[in-house]
């Protein structure tokens, strides 16, 4: 079973929130269109306190309970299954939706006999990168869609390297097209 995972979608990340991945609105069509071709969707969000030692290396963002920790109104949210939220303490960062507070994931995808996954989402360089690697590392054939995806630094060395990171792993890039569109 394939199971897509979208991670962090959320209004503060997109252009116009507190730390934006400048191309964040062109992937949300690309993650709506991908919905429809998995049986198992699940989605991950920021979901900070306002006090946390996470904001020591970033600006506020994501706090729980403001417009900013919602997902981002294009995302067509009625596809998803289940939310799974991270960085809910005050000392932890919780870059990869592995690390969710509220549900496990990995539960979740074995529960689901997922043996596939497909990583979507927000920001290649952190929350993106730690997923895709937590799930290589927990023994899922992972994908990684590259045009469903965006960098807080486009272009940068930052990028460069967590693509470069994340094939080193074994982790597949594949392009939307190849897979539904």
């Amino acid at each position: 079973m394939e199971a897509l995972i979208i991670v962090d979608v959320q209004n503060d990340f997109c252009p116009g929130g507190a730390l934006p991945a400048p191309r964040a609105n062109e992937i949300i069509p690309v993650i709506n269109k991908l919905m429809e071709k998995f049986d198992v969707v699940v989605a991950s969000r920021d979901v900070h306190p306002p006090d946390t030692k996470h904001f020591d290396k970033w600006p506020p963002h994501c706090i729980q309970g403001t417009k900013g920790a919602l997902f981002h109104p294009d995302l067509n949210i009625t596809r998803i299954q289940k939310g799974f939220h991270k960085g809910t303490g005050n000392k932890d960062d919780g870059y990869s939706a592995f690390e969710a507070t509220n549900e496990n994931l990995m539960d979740y995808l074995l529960n689901n006999n997922v043996t596939d996954v497909y990583i979507t989402g927000l920001t290649t360089e952190y929350c993106v990168k730690n997923t895709a690697l937590d799930a290589v590392n927990n023994g899922f054939n992972t994908w990684l869609v590259t045009d469903a995806i965006a960098a807080v630094e486009p272009e940068s060395s930052y990028e460069a390297e967590a693509l470069e990171e994340m094939k080193s792993a074994g982790i597949n890039f594949i392009n939307a097209a190849t897979k539904c569109c």
